[in-house]
């Protein structure tokens, strides 16, 4: 019942389009394909960008696949930085079942590939986790050695999530996933740059306050006023691609 519930309220995958999207989209994308500890075969996409030795390791969220980041992953290209954005086991390509532990796995073996296929040293790498993808981000934090964490649009845990949308009752005992990115934050010590509208109804600005509270220093928090959950990097423009690439470049010098 418990994992039920979670295909049905957590993951919301949505299935692969063919289409020739380096051309439609006019990037440089680089398929990629590497596979999961457990054998699950994911794809991604590497975008180099000229002159940048370090990477943004993306963790997605909980909806669609990485198609639907197009636009998001353009501009940060047109700011000067490097991504690999990659699509977790049932999203996209990517073969498999979503669940909590293996979208960990999946954004370990991401790690894995841009250490030991591209060569991109610990410190050259900046995670960049995304709504769920944040509590994926923190884990692989906590896991791995990189240079900085960007948390966007992020919530403490699933439980901080439910208990605000159902009025304080414990809906979250429905759910099997707990993506607890506060435990995580309590104990990572790296640079941590937090990002969050202020007009985000899908995860009430104030747990994003209380994600950048948890957090150990060094860390900064930036908000981005009129920004909704979905349009943030839209409304945030230049000024929201330019906070991201300072960081970045602040904490692989």
């Amino acid at each position: 019942m418990l994992g039920f519930c979670d295909q049905l309220f957590v993951y919301h995958p949505s299935p692969w389009i063919e289409r020739d999207w380096a051309r439609t989209s006019g990037l440089p994308l680089e398929d990629v394909w590497f596979r999961s500890a457990d054998g699950h075969a994911l794809f991604g996409w590497y975008l180099a960008a000229p002159k940048m030795s370090s990477v943004l390791l993306w963790c997605h969220g909980n909806a669609g696949n990485i198609i639907h980041r197009l636009d998001n992953l353009a501009q940060l290209h047109e700011a000067g930085l490097s991504v690999f954005l990659f699509d977790y086991r049932g999203y996209g390509r990517s073969a498999g079942r979503p669940s909590e532990s293996g979208l960990y796995d999946d954004a370990l073996a991401a790690y894995t590939y841009l250490l030991e296929t591209r060569a991109i040293q610990p410190q050259r790498m900046v995670i960049f986790g995304r709504s769920l993808g944040a509590a994926v981000g923190g884990d692989l934090a906590l896991r791995r050695p990189v240079a900085g964490l960007i948390l966007e649009s992020a919530f403490p845990s699933v439980e901080a999530i439910a208990k605000a949308y159902a009025s304080g009752l414990p809906a979250h005992w429905l759910l099997r996933a707990r993506f607890d990115l506060a435990e995580r934050l309590r104990k990572i010590t790296i640079p941590v740059l937090v990002i969050h509208g202020d007009n985000d109804r899908v995860v009430p600005f104030e747990l994003g306050r209380q994600v950048f509270e948890i957090a150990n220093p060094p860390k900064a928090f930036y908000a981005v006023p009129g920004a909704d959950h979905n349009d943030l990097f839209v409304v945030g423009g230049r000024p929201y691609y330019r906070r991201m690439k300072t960081f970045v470049d602040d904490v692989t010098r």
